[in-house]
């Protein structure tokens, strides 16, 4: 069973890599008789019952140590900006996809002073299940492979998932990459050929993938939520994921000198801002629903000094629900609120921009099932639920079939240095992985 390494463009997978593959056998009808041979039993598609081999926990966690060793922050926090110098050599390994596939993966980016779990778990738990399944002998009928995707957490361009978006085929994205720069005005083209990477604004568009270039995609994942610990629940199932929106805002007021403009003279575009960040409170509560949820995540002022009234304000704001029509009312409502505050303030709405909007996925049926028969076969406790969080996920399900497996992390804890996932939830879901990779191969 050889490790496939296919020649490609540097610039494909600029935006996600193929770490490992296990070649597709040739096979008698269909695979039952190797099946049924090798493990023992009666095989049918819907069961692979087979004996995997041990996961390593002592080298999967001495990778996660050594992949957090890559961060721009001292441990036990770690940062991994897009392009930065940590980020290109995390990601130095890699070749590119085969199509037809049944593909795995997530992220290693990560946003600042976060912590070394966060899409991690995806990357370095997807390689060891194809080892557990490489070392237990199975081959499997369609192609294996592992994905790295490019920039999922927004921080430096403020672009979420940003390979797994381009690769769905996110025209707007392409147009929208065009403009993008950092807060140091560099643009995201400078930055990609800094990192070493072969990038134009004509090629750009060639990363599309079309729908159906995989016959599935799974991602594994910790919860970033506390359901599963508290619960005493080993694997997550997830039926959905949430969609999420983000909108930035500013206002423009007067400013002036903090000791000499009267109170009822001001227009102060920083009070407007507050009122807003409490309205978005307001509006997600309204709805009634516990899959509503809003953060405003940044508000700048200018010019930002104790003894200065702001005069200008920028507000970025998220907001997200598995029901798409419920989130966008949200939407809607923040818009309103933003045109009431700034008439009653007498400050400018300059800016109302919804940056992204996105319809929620679900999850596909037979990935689902395939996760419970895994789950049943190695006696592990699981759950329903769906993911309010974002994921790479959300943008394969655009070409193809996708699914997602939670494991339990402390407290819930994520985008935090406190976040942690224990080797042996890890390696739960590895072997969950392993067994549902192992099947969705055979079909």
């Amino acid at each position: 069973m050889a490790l496939k390494f296919p020649n490609a463009l540097l610039f494909f997978f600029f935006f996600f890599f193929v770490f490992s593959t296990i070649a597709p056998g040739s096979y008698e009808d269909p695979t039952r008789r190797t099946m049924e041979e090798f493990s023992g039993y009666p095989f049918h598609s819907s069961h692979p019952i087979f004996s995997l081999s041990p996961v390593n926990l002592e080298s999967l966690q001495k990778q996660f140590d050594e992949l957090a060793n890559f961060s721009d922050t001292p441990a036990p926090s770690v940062t991994r900006i897009l392009f930065t110098e940590n980020d290109v050599l995390a990601r130095g390994t890699g070749s590119d996809p085969e199509l037809g596939a049944v593909a795995t993966g997530s992220h290693i980016d990560a946003i600042p002073y976060s912590g070394k779990y966060d899409g991690v778990v995806g990357v370095l738990g997807a390689l060891e299940a194809i080892n557990v399944l490489k070392r237990s002998g199975f081959q499997p009928k369609r192609s294996l492979e592992v994905i790295l995707f490019t920039s999922e957490e927004p921080t430096r361009f403020g672009i979420s998932c940003l390979g797994s978006r381009l690769l769905a085929g996110s025209e707007a994205l392409v147009n929208g990459i065009k403009e993008s720069v950092d807060d140091q005005n560099t643009s995201f083209f400078d930055a990609a050929k800094s990192a070493g990477y072969v990038v134009s604004e004509e090629n750009l568009s060639t990363v599309i993938l079309e729908k159906g270039s995989y016959f599935s995609f799974l991602e594994l994942h910790i919860e970033q939520g506390p359901l599963l610990e508290e619960e005493g629940v080993s694997i997550g199932i997830v039926t959905a994921i949430a969609a999420p929106a983000s909108i930035k805002v500013e206002f423009e007021g007067n400013g002036g000198h903090a000791g000499a403009v009267l109170m009822p003279e001001r227009n102060d575009a920083g009070l407007a801002a507050a009122e807003l960040a409490l309205a978005v409170e307001k509006h997600v509560l309204e709805t009634g629903s516990m899959d509503s949820v809003g953060t405003v995540g940044i508000i700048v002022l200018h010019p930002g000094a104790i003894n200065s009234i702001p005069s200008k304000s920028h507000i970025e704001i998220d907001t997200r629900d598995i029901d798409e029509k419920r989130r966008d009312g949200i939407v809607e409502k923040i818009h309103q609120s933003s045109i009431d505050i700034a008439k009653r303030r007498g400050v400018k709405l300059s800016e109302f921009r919804i940056v992204n909007q996105d319809p929620p996925a679900k999850c596909d049926h037979l990935i689902i099932n395939a996760l419970e028969v895994a789950v049943r076969q190695l006696n592990l406790s699981h759950k329903m639920m769906i993911s309010r969080a974002y994921h790479d996920s959300l943008f394969m399900a655009r070409v193809s079939p996708m699914g997602m497996i939670f494991i339990p992390c402390y407290k819930g804890y994520s985008h935090k240095p406190e976040e942690y996932a224990s080797i042996e939830d890890i390696a739960n879901g590895v072997n969950v992985l392993a067994l549902t990779l192992a099947q969705l191969s055979l079909e």
